[in-house]
């Protein structure tokens, strides 16, 4: 049988922290982190090369810590710290599934991750380690949207999936409108106009800047990670 061909050599893939919950009502739920690696060691035996940026959100959200009256700089460091954490529970699940893995951060933590340098980051790429980027780009008041943006440009990735619990880019929320209408593709432009909340405006703006597509998909229907790299018709591409 013929192997599967990717349509992608080098992709950077959007997690959120809320991925790795499970049914916990907040932390890291290591079957989930496990079945996530299980669906990207997939990916990563056609070939295909993957960084990660992974979010915070299931341990701590900036946003919610300004709503209790924290200093968003302070808040988004604690953010950043979070994101650190399922880093490390990531790149452990790689490991013992035999996949070589390597957790960049944006800021200092030399005893469980290596700095952000372009050059050695590629180097990792094109040797056949997985990069898991954490803590962002490092500054408060920038998402995770945004550094996966800038990261994804930055080591030349073809492509941002990005991974959500539904199933493409909706005209309105489809847990609260069941009128929604999903689209197939939608224009950069015209996520901007209408306010669509699948990344925030910085990230949209530097993509579309560079003529970066994105494909945002379901995350929790099976082999979606697969089909998404083997050019299959799922989710919604931004373009």
């Amino acid at each position: 049988m013929p192997k599967e061909q990717p349509k992608f050599k080098r992709i950077l893939l959007k997690l959120s922290g809320e991925s790795l919950l499970g049914s916990l009502p907040y932390g890291i739920d290591l079957e989930s982190a496990r079945a996530i690696v299980l669906e990207i060691k997939e990916v990563y035996n056609l070939g295909v090369q993957i960084a990660i940026m992974i979010g915070g959100g299931n341990i701590f959200r900036g946003v919610r810590g300004t709503a209790i009256g924290m200093e968003r700089a302070s808040a988004d460091y604690m953010g950043m710290l979070a994101t650190i954490m399922n880093g490390i529970a990531l790149q452990d699940a790689f490991e013992k599934e035999g996949v070589p893995a390597r957790q960049i951060s944006a800021i200092e933590v030399k005893a469980v991750a290596e700095p952000f340098l372009r050059r050695r980051v590629i180097n990792h790429l094109e040797n056949g380690r997985i990069i898991i980027f954490t803590a962002g780009i490092g500054r408060p008041f920038f998402t995770t949207d945004t550094a996966a943006a800038e990261r994804a440009l930055e080591i030349n990735a073809e492509i941002i999936l990005k991974a959500t619990k539904v199933d493409g880019v909706y005209s309105t929320d489809p847990m609260k409108d069941k009128n929604a209408k999903r689209y197939t593709s939608i224009k950069y432009l015209d996520v901007l106009k209408q306010g669509l909340k699948v990344m925030d405006a910085t990230a949209i703006s530097l993509c579309q800047d560079y003529k970066l597509p994105i494909l945002v998909f379901n995350l929790r229907k099976k082999g979606s990670i697969k089909k998404a790299v083997l050019g299959d018709k799922i989710g919604t591409r931004i373009y």
